[in-house]
């Protein structure tokens, strides 16, 4: 059975184990980020269960702005409860459990959450295999990032609404 909820704390280290499997070293949050992520913007974290186990997430803060900068990796304090869109720093899916939709279900949770909020859009940045993933489900292709971020190459995202 599926089951889609916010993320507890009791939740952040098979998170962890999570974005480890799935982003190379350079790229990846630690445990520390989670946590200091998740004592900002708990309210932006979910999980996707499957039969108890969680088997893939997505977070992210809220920013005042449709875009992304790298300093909002590093820095949780930049997180704005008020801001008016939804960034998405890390969506993963264990790699067991890939190929089966539940990347686009947890990424589709979180735009309706968004979308309730009362937020303008869902920002975020992709290498360029996952475009058409991200263009699937909504998104325009901006162009090229400015982002450094883990020192690869990415492209801006947006979805507005």
């Amino acid at each position: 059975m599926k089951n889609l909820r916010f993320a507890t704390t009791d939740d952040l280290y098979r998170i962890s184990t999570i974005e480890q499997a799935c982003f190379p070293e350079t790229e990846a949050a630690s445990f520390c980020t989670f946590i200091k992520r998740f004592s900002a913007f708990p309210e932006c974290f979910f999980v996707l269960e499957m039969d108890g186990e969680i088997v893939g997430h997505i977070n992210g803060c809220i920013y005042d702005q449709p875009e992304l900068p790298d300093e909002l990796y590093n820095d949780a304090t930049l997180h704005c409860p008020n801001g008016r869109y939804q960034t998405v720093f890390g969506l993963a899916v264990a790699p067991e459990y890939q190929q089966q939709g539940y990347a686009s279900l947890l990424l589709r949770h979180l735009i309706d959450v968004s979308k309730a909020r009362g937020l303008l859009g869902v920002v975020l940045t992709c290498k360029d295999g996952l475009i058409g993933f991200y263009q699937s489900n909504g998104f325009q292709h901006v162009g090229p990032s400015a982002s450094g971020h883990g020192g690869g190459d990415w492209n801006d995202m947006l979805l507005t609404f």
